[in-house]
């Protein structure tokens, strides 16, 4: 006959440590195993089935729209009985390189700040032109640090701390407003950060972070579920195994 209360031999701390009754785990039931092993299939399977279902719907689009202006007798597709993923990919890159390439001399360099010149003549096209420019200038010219470094700072109220991003050092009537130096940041909202506030606040309100901006981002699109000390030691015991 099975009693519920076992004793614990090994609790020696206790004078009476013979006489103390030890509950037993509680049994987890196969319907709250299965729900567990439910749920973790989707946290791994669900970013890698996304990445590969974007990554193909890009190729795709890029290839439907590219490859049809490629003349048929460039086209492998015209000699081959199937056609070629990606072509129309790999053509895109190819253009752009070669824009790129055109555009770094002198001539390409002439012909691009004349057609910037039209465009800036435009009243709503000039605006909306810029705009992107800047933005994608920002985003991938390598020359670019757009966030530098991770910063704390009190908002919206003192007491309760807000994550955000170094972009620069504020200039001009900015830079006045304050005898220290006022530093621009960037205030992301979760779970999209390409969204948020633009800040200028005083460098002594501001609090350094030591971790990087890419750990910052992923705090920030994780909700504050993803920390830079739970990465390091998901990656420790994978160097373990």
């Amino acid at each position: 006959m099975s009693n519920k209360n076992t004793i614990d031999p090994d609790h020696e701390d206790h004078p009476d440590h013979k006489n103390i009754l030890v509950e037993p785990a509680p049994k987890i039931s196969l319907f709250s195993r299965l729900r567990t092993y439910f749920l973790t299939g989707i946290v791994i399977t669900a970013p890698i089935a996304i990445t590969i279902y974007l990554t193909y719907v890009f190729v795709d689009f890029v290839d439907a729209n590219v490859t049809p202006l490629i003349p048929a007798r460039y086209n492998p597709e015209t000699y081959l009985p199937f056609s070629v993923p990606g072509l129309g990919l790999f053509v895109a890159v190819l253009v752009l390189i070669l824009i790129g390439f055109f555009t770094a001399n002198f001539l390409g360099r002439s012909l691009l700040h004349f057609g910037e010149r039209i465009v800036a003549r435009m009243p709503v096209v000039r605006s909306v032109y810029k705009a992107l420019k800047q933005i994608i200038e920002t985003v991938l010219a390598q020359s670019s640090s757009s966030f530098r470094e991770v910063v704390l700072l009190e908002y919206p109220r003192k007491g309760v701390w807000a994550m955000a991003f170094v972009t620069s050092e504020a200039k001009g009537e900015v830079a006045e407003l304050d005898d220290e130096t006022m530093i621009s940041i960037f205030l992301p909202t979760t779970p999209n950060p390409t969204s948020g506030f633009l800040l200028f606040v005083p460098k002594r309100d501001l609090k350094f972070m030591d971790m990087s901006v890419e750990e910052g981002i992923k705090l920030v699109i994780s909700a504050g579920m993803i920390w830079p000390s739970d990465e390091d030691a998901e990656n420790g015991d994978k160097d373990a195994e």
